[in-house]
């Protein structure tokens, strides 16, 4: 569980405060039988009231986004337990029914990873007070979801049905709570599942005091099962992870392989520095996971804006598919959305290891009205308004040859006046040079050029809370041109950089004319090789949202 009890206090009751755990939230149980779940599900009336529920939202905040995942009602927090069953993507998430506003695991399905239909909630709080975060593991003819219990344990429920409609819980939990007064090596938060042989594994993230002084540092402890039941605890499972900040946690862990050389990838988050990532290898004789590189999902502070935490799960190909949620970036209101999640993200390593970032999922099939340039000569240091290129919620796909220029800049979500506006930056070899390299021999080879995304000018709302430049490395080659997807979803935008690296953030603008974009070279004039902007269709129905069986 991330930072929802940070934010949003009044949604998390003190312990105690409730004495019936059972949830408020109307449950059902459905048929096993697929073609019998869906014609209930037509019927079910959750399913009605969220329906409802968007077509209201959309109309009373004009910062809902157009194709990003949001919850039907209200806030939502962590994305949950991703995984594919019987040909369909699941999105589990934090959500916070009106009717009993404690941690509940939301739930969405997908065909393509981009249109998502809601589905009823799936696990319930009870005996545990709140359901916080974990994983999902597919286990042959079964799912597998490790979650925390607040005020219980790690827990672990199971479902096999089409949908995965139904979840029966563990009667124990994978490790208690703590008892007071009672003294153990390892904590209890949200947990990781996978199967290797024999046996399970469940990883508990947080933290101890191992850091300089005996300041907070990442902790994530290994327990094993060989029937789900009885659980041993064995160790800290991760050795050698340079890369944590001093203060940083181990929350929300998803541990997977990646690549086709035997490495591993675990995405987790911080409460400190949010989305991160570490890669390397997995001793399954010691069960240790011995870190050889990693990085950051997020290029800032945990909040006001930025990608937080992660779910992921193989994609059968050798690569990770993963979604963040994104923080709240202005001043909540009773009908505000807050978070939402960003697009899909596949994720590979390259030949030297280091990890790629590309979109994931259907997302040519929103594309509509397109206009385009090609081949426009950009002057230096004077802004050019492209003529024509305006929205709200769009995909722009260009391509840049620098020419000589060492930056340039995009300016999306412009006024006119440009009293709003957000801005991109590109630096070349304007990074951090990689000195733990010895294989690149000269300077113009191992410095990475720089991304940047800056909402301090992206609102006049004194609602809005700007957000520090998020600032992210980039290696392009000294002959290769610069190409960016920039899809912006209303108060949402994220940048791939020629699918190495990918950095978002949340703006604000309240201007209806703030829709330009402008672009500008800077110190030589450079050449925009191609420009295509799709306008978005939206992947709610605001008339009717149709049922899961259309899928």
């Amino acid at each position: 569980m991330a930072v929802a009890a940070m934010l949003f206090p009044v949604l998390v009751p003190e312990a105690g405060a409730q004495s019936d755990l059972k949830s408020k939230v109307p449950s059902w149980t459905f048929s096993t039988d697929a073609d019998e779940q869906l014609k209930q599900l037509e019927e079910n009336p959750l399913l009605k009231r969220y329906a409802e529920s968007r077509r209201r939202l959309d109309s009373l905040d004009r910062h809902r986004p157009a194709y990003h995942f949001i919850s039907p009602e209200g806030q939502l927090n962590d994305p949950n337990g991703l995984c594919r069953w019987n040909g369909k993507w699941h999105l589990f998430y934090q959500a916070y029914p009106p009717e009993d506003k404690r941690q509940h695991w939301g739930h969405a399905v997908s065909d393509d990873m981009i249109h998502w239909r809601d589905l009823p909630l799936a696990i319930y709080p009870d005996p545990e007070r709140m359901c916080f975060s974990g994983t999902t593991f597919v286990d042959s003819d079964r799912v597998l979801a490790a979650y925390h219990g607040v005020g219980y344990g790690n827990m672990v429920a199971v479902s096999s049905d089409p949908l995965l409609l139904n979840w029966e819980k563990m009667p124990d939990p994978i490790v208690p709570v703590k008892k007071p007064g009672e003294v153990r090596p390892y904590d209890v938060f949200d947990p990781c599942i996978w199967r290797n042989g024999d046996y399970y594994y469940a990883l508990s993230g947080g933290r101890q005091a191992t850091g300089p002084g005996g300041k907070l540092q990442p902790a994530d402890w290994l327990f094993r099962s060989k029937d789900l039941k009885k659980w041993e605890y064995m160790h800290q499972f991760v050795e050698h992870n340079d890369y944590a900040l001093v203060g940083d946690d181990g929350a929300c862990p998803n541990f997977c392989p990646i690549g086709d050389d035997g490495k591993y990838i675990m995405l987790h988050f911080s409460h400190k520095s949010a989305g991160k990532y570490l890669i390397g290898d997995y001793d399954t004789q010691k069960d240790k996971f011995f870190v050889t590189g990693g990085g950051n999902f997020n290029h800032g502070p945990v909040l006001n804006g930025g990608v937080h935490a992660p779910s992921a799960c193989p994609d059968g190909n050798g690569g990770v598919v993963a979604i963040f949620n994104m923080s709240s970036g202005k001043r909540i209101g009773g009908n505000s959305f807050s978070e939402l999640m960003t697009l899909p993200r596949l994720l590979t390593l390259d030949d030297n290891g280091d990890l790629c970032i590309q979109p994931y999922g259907d997302i040519e099939s929103l594309r509509k009205e397109c206009v385009s340039v090609r081949d426009m000569a950009m002057p230096a240091n004077r802004e050019i308004v492209l003529e024509g290129v305006e929205g709200n919620t769009m995909e722009i796909d260009a391509e840049i040859d620098l020419c000589g220029a060492r930056a340039f800049e995009i300016d999306v979500l412009r006024s006119p006046q440009k009293e709003e506006y957000t801005r991109i930056m590109f630096y070349f070899k304007g990074g951090y040079p990689d000195r733990t390299l010895t294989s690149r021999d000269s300077w113009s080879t191992w410095v990475s050029s720089a991304i940047s995304l800056d909402n301090s000018c992206g609102s006049i709302s004194a609602d809005a809370r700007p957000r520090i430049t998020e600032t992210a490395d980039v290696l392009i080659g000294n002959d290769e041109n610069v190409r960016l997807r920039i899809f912006i979803d209303r108060s949402v935008v994220e940048v791939f950089v020629n699918d190495r690296q990918c950095i978002a953030i949340r703006t604000y603008p309240v201007l209806d004319e703030s829709t330009g974009v402008s672009v500008r070279a800077i110190g030589n004039p450079m050449r925009l090789v191609s420009l295509d902007a799709w306008q978005m269709d939206n992947i709610y129905y605001t008339s009717e949202q149709p049922p899961v069986s259309e899928m």
